[in-house]
């Protein structure tokens, strides 16, 4: 009787173990090599000519480190979709500020929401700081 409860426990022992670990390989790791990139990328000015891309890149990051409920899961599809689409009208040199002020609010109500780490949520409310400065200055941003 008494082996029987020793194998218990050291197999429930080991079964733990190994869920533990395996929950935790499953976790993506955030060495802090997105964030070191990401601020490099913003030093000078040269940011301006890819902004789009980039708070789409840091949209993608967020929705693949983050976990978020369905409704930030959808603003943030969303958000992709509204800056691909402002940013082929750019391309086309037409500026939409309707659409560009429906990109910041998408991002301001995920950043708002506890469902984002504090660091994503500080890389949302950047983008939308350098949103709404080319909102302000978009006219002068083609000129630098």
């Amino acid at each position: 009787m008494k082996h029987l409860l020793i194998r218990t426990i050291a197999g429930t022992s080991l079964m733990l173990f190994g869920l533990s670990a395996g929950m935790q390989a499953q976790q993506p790791r955030d060495d802090d090599a997105y964030h070191r990139d990401r601020d490099d990328y913003y030093r000078g000015d040269r940011w301006r000519a890819r902004m789009f891309d980039r708070v789409r890149d840091d949209v993608n990051h967020i929705q693949t480190t983050s976990f978020s409920g369905i409704r930030d899961e959808y603003r943030l599809e969303r958000v992709n979709q509204q800056l691909g689409d402002l940013q082929s009208q750019m391309a086309d040199h037409r500026y939409n500020e309707r659409e560009l002020d429906d990109v910041i609010n998408t991002l301001q109500r995920v950043a708002t929401d506890n469902h984002v780490s504090a660091r994503d949520r500080d890389i949302l409310t950047d983008d939308i700081s350098r949103l709404r400065q080319f909102r302000e200055h978009h006219d002068d941003w083609g000129a630098r």
